[in-house]
């Protein structure tokens, strides 16, 4: 099986099981049998994550590589008189981008639920004002796939504020190589740190570096990377998506190397290592100034670790709504992270 046909494999894998920030448990269980199964020992953390050592030479000059599981979502803030619900957003989810999409509504103890996000009054034929009504949280509603028409009947289905409503993932792939599904961010890059785990162990390598990932389950809610650096640390690299739009060189065929984000600019010998890294192997990168991104590598800083830092990703089109990559952007992102850790 070649590299990223494994990655998509388990991409698809991941996006199937609903992980909203909070909401982890399964996908980190689903991680941490992945990486058993190849041999490695990894560790479930306090806050849920996934810690994982791939081994390496040098303990005191190690290198951690974080990527996140968690996704965005919403949570019931309300149980409407009709019986319909009103929504928080968990992380930057976008109500204009969320707009009829269909969601699981998971209660506590009485199971699950499907249901749709749908404007208030969603009927053209109907609302007259359809086109100029605005669109967000509070004047969007979930339409339960059951006979509710009161609190009261949606309260007997054992719904509650406080229940998690997941959003589906749409994953598809073409015959062109494009990958399109929401969770991308940064369910990709969970499955191509995956794939480089597994090819340490078949190509029986052991780095120059200790190696350690690190899969956080708070990104999106900006605490992921502030807890369980290893002792020995001295570098961390996310590895999230790379952001393309406007004014940016990243496409999606491409990795992106990021130079500065919002919070702050990258390790300068860090990012131009991996600059030379991608020159030095023919692989198609660019580098960027992220205007509005934050990564668990910032976090890290900012939680006191006196560590080196950068992020890395394929490229992303369409962050936090239905986005999209490519295969090449998959290999260019691995063969990156090959390349630079030697």
């Amino acid at each position: 099986m070649r590299d990223t046909d494994y990655i998509i494999e388990k991409l698809e894998k991941l996006v199937a099981i609903n992980s909203p920030s909070g909401f982890t448990k399964e996908v980190s269980e689903y991680i941490v049998l992945e990486l058993s199964q190849m041999g490695y020992k990894p560790i479930l953390t306090k806050k849920g994550g996934i810690l994982c050592d791939l081994g390496g030479k040098d303990v005191d000059n190690a290198l951690l590589m974080t990527a996140h599981v968690d996704t965005l979502g919403g949570m019931i803030k309300e149980i409407k008189s009709n019986g319909r619900l009103r929504i928080s957003p968990v992380g930057g989810l976008q109500a204009q981008n969320t707009e009829a999409e269909n969601c699981t509504i998971v209660t506590r103890f009485d199971g699950s639920y499907s249901g749709t996000l749908q404007m208030d009054s969603p009927s053209v034929h109907v609302n007259k004002d359809y086109d100029k009504q605005e669109r967000t949280f509070d004047t969007m509603e979930i339409v339960i796939d059951e006979k509710v028409s009161s609190q009261e009947d949606t309260k007997k289905l054992g719904i509650s504020v406080g229940d998690y409503v997941c959003f589906d993932p749409r994953m598809v792939v073409t015959e062109s190589g494009y990958i399109k599904s929401r969770f991308l961010d940064d369910k990709l890059s969970v499955a191509i740190l995956l794939q480089y785990a597994k090819y340490l162990k078949d190509k029986v390598i052991t780095p120059e570096r200790r190696i350690y990932l690190h899969i956080t389950v708070f990104e999106e809610v900006g605490h992921g990377g502030a807890a369980s650096i290893p002792e020995g640390v001295t570098e961390i690299l996310g590895v999230d998506m790379g952001c393309v739009g406007d004014h940016l060189q990243c496409n999606e065929h491409m990795v992106s190397i990021c130079a500065k984000d919002s919070r702050s600019p990258s390790n300068y010998e860090v990012t131009t290592a991996l600059i030379k890294a991608a020159k030095e192997n023919n692989i198609d990168y660019a580098v960027d100034v992220y205007p509005y991104y934050g990564s668990d590598a910032d976090v890290a800083l900012i939680a006191g670790y006196d560590i080196k830092h950068c992020l890395i990703g394929p490229g992303v089109y369409a962050s936090h709504g239905y986005e999209r990559s490519h295969k090449d952007g998959i290999k260019n992102t691995l063969e990156l992270i090959k390349a630079y850790v030697g």
